[in-house]
């Protein structure tokens, strides 16, 4: 099994910043990607970036040139810098673990809002 744990999120104006980080616990696995989703109220939930073990990295067209992910192997931790937050980026923010040869694992969520 494999146990996720989320932190970073909280209010914020528009054009501010925030960093998102995730860590992955457990035993018995191997993690082949890492990243978060979104999802805002009566949305679909939609994937944000995304990150391989090897540096490969994917990220969702509206965030593109805003925010940068990043991860420590070691660690088994990924982090979201969020930079030029606009109202639009408002959601729940849930972590994905995606070991070897096993299902997806999801974080909590941690909720984002951006407002003036």
């Amino acid at each position: 099994q494999v146990q996720l744990v989320e932190s970073g999120g909280g209010l914020v104006q528009p054009g501010g910043s925030l960093r998102l980080s995730c860590t992955a616990s457990g035993s018995g696995f191997i993690i082949n990607a890492m990243g978060w989703y979104r999802q805002a109220p009566g949305k679909q939930r939609e994937l944000v970036a995304g990150i391989t073990t090897s540096g490969t990295t994917n990220y969702a067209d509206s965030v593109k040139g805003r925010f940068t992910i990043s991860r420590d192997n070691a660690k088994n931790t990924v982090y979201l810098r969020m930079n030029s937050l606009k109202p639009e980026d408002t959601a729940v923010y849930y972590c994905y673990a995606k070991p070897i040869l096993s299902s997806q694992y999801w974080g909590q969520g941690t909720q984002v809002t951006v407002s003036s």
